[in-house]
């Protein structure tokens, strides 16, 4: 299976229309302040930047991802920057729900191993002959042993491993792990392309003001 019919798992592709007459550099230099963050380091190489993060911080505003690329390339028109990231955050949220559905399966065949295993016990239990009490006992007037309610125990016993054989939690967890990677992965794609305009868009102090 080639990795492009996989990848989109975890990358993240996109591009940007620049504004008309904007430059590559003006571009990058609008973005520069999102690849400042602790952690990140980056080269930019013409019209080429790539990016890497190590230990990113919190509130990183793309934390989420742990490098990628972003070009640009200039045509007739406006420029378009293009951008490709990659994030193990989406991956792990994308195999953690394989993970559960995998340990609910294996309750599942567990289950199905105990139950021949349950009921031939039973039948022992059931084959044993009572012993019975010792005449001497009996002569002095010993009261008879107490009898524990096997019943009750086994029914319980036989609850708790029903409890612990059910494939219910794995089948929750893996839902809601589902759950967080479709809109995981719905909202950082919008996020980040949100953030890259905002960046690219928002008009920049003159310089005079700067200083």
């Amino acid at each position: 299976m080639s990795a492009r019919f996989i990848d989109w798992i975890w990358h993240i592709k996109g591009s940007l229309t620049l504004a008309p007459g904007q430059s590559s550099d003006d571009a990058f230099e609008r973005l520069r302040p999102l690849f400042r963050e602790v952690g990140t380091t980056h080269e930019r190489k013409g019209d080429t930047l790539v990016f890497r993060k190590k230990d990113q911080a919190a509130q990183d505003k793309m934390s989420v991802f742990d490098g990628g690329t972003l070009r640009i390339e200039s045509g007739s028109g406006a420029s378009v920057l293009h951008y490709h990231l990659t994030s193990r955050v989406l991956l792990l949220c994308f195999l953690a729900p394989l993970l559960f559905l995998g340990f609910a399966q294996m309750n599942l065949v567990l289950a199905k191993f105990d139950k021949p295993l349950a009921e031939e016990l039973e039948k022992k239990n059931a084959d044993k002959a009572e012993v019975p009490m010792h005449s001497i006992d009996k002569f002095l007037g010993a009261p008879a042993p107490e009898k524990k309610d096997e019943a009750k125990d086994k029914s319980k016993d036989k609850e708790k491993d029903k409890k612990k054989r059910l494939p219910t939690p794995g089948y929750v967890f893996a839902g809601i792990f589902a759950a967080l990677y479709v809109v995981g992965r719905i909202l950082e794609q919008r996020l980040v392309r949100s953030l890259f305009r905002k960046n690219l868009m928002e008009p920049q102090e003159p310089l005079l003001a700067r200083a």
